[in-house]
């Protein structure tokens, strides 16, 4: 299939040449389709994930049924790595955002190419600080901003991973994003679509407005892209 051809993945781009073709009898495609819960918290990992498109959610669900995202990974980084390392027993649900296809690795085949190549855990480490960082960012705007803040980093984000303005998101899951409850994410979606930066319908997003989404955004969004591709050298 394509996706074994090259890799759009940027952990898998910053592998030497020679690291990759070990992986590649290893690797494989997986569609990852919406809203498929790939892992649960507290259950056993069994493969991890490379996204080449699409997003997955690292959600942190509240005994209250509330559900919050600390992060959102797609062709920037991994799903799993830290887990399949240490234990194997997920912290977090990771479950698809917005569709995609990915490379998958057993939890087996991934260990042994950590231990074998330095240059692998050289990697996964840039990566996994990457993902801390998100996370830590996260926390910090989920208590000090604004829901439209809020709402504008995650859907700038979930741009920047797809390469496109066009989301296939409901409100509902928007809302689950940043912690709140959907009249909140009404609101402000009505008045970003007022000022012509953003247009919805049912189960979709456009965002018509870049420069103007990235006005009502905070600074977190910049902060979280800075150290990407400070610590991933990902693409501009």
């Amino acid at each position: 299939m394509p996706l074994l051809q090259g890799s759009s993945n940027y952990l898998l781009q910053a592998l030497p040449a020679a690291e990759f073709e070990a992986l590649r009898p290893h690797l494989e495609p997986a569609e990852l389709a919406k809203e498929t819960v790939l892992v649960e918290a507290g259950s056993r990992l069994t493969h991890v994930y490379l996204p080449h498109s699409g997003a997955i959610s690292m959600m942190v669900r509240l005994s209250v049924g509330q559900a919050v995202a600390m992060a959102l990974v797609g062709r920037d980084s991994v799903v799993g790595a830290a887990t399949a390392l240490d234990g194997g027993i997920s912290l977090t649900d990771a479950v698809v955002l917005l569709p995609g296809d990915a490379l998958i690795l057993d939890v087996a085949d991934f260990r042994a190419a950590a231990e074998r190549s330095v240059a692998f855990r050289t990697a996964l480490a840039r990566h996994e600080q990457a993902l801390f960082a998100q996370a830590q960012q996260s926390a910090a705007c989920n208590a000090s901003h604004s829901v439209e803040a809020r709402l504008s980093r995650w859907l700038l984000h979930a741009c920047d991973l797809c390469g496109g303005e066009k989301l296939p998101l409901t409100q509902e899951l928007l809302a689950q994003m940043i912690g709140v409850q959907r009249n909140a994410v009404s609101i402000v979606a009505h008045a970003l679509r007022k000022d012509g930066i953003i247009r919805y319908g049912r189960g979709h997003i456009e965002v018509t407005n870049l420069e103007g989404l990235r006005g009502t955004s905070c600074e977190c969004y910049q902060a979280v892209k800075a150290q990407h591709q400070r610590l991933l050298k990902a693409p501009h």
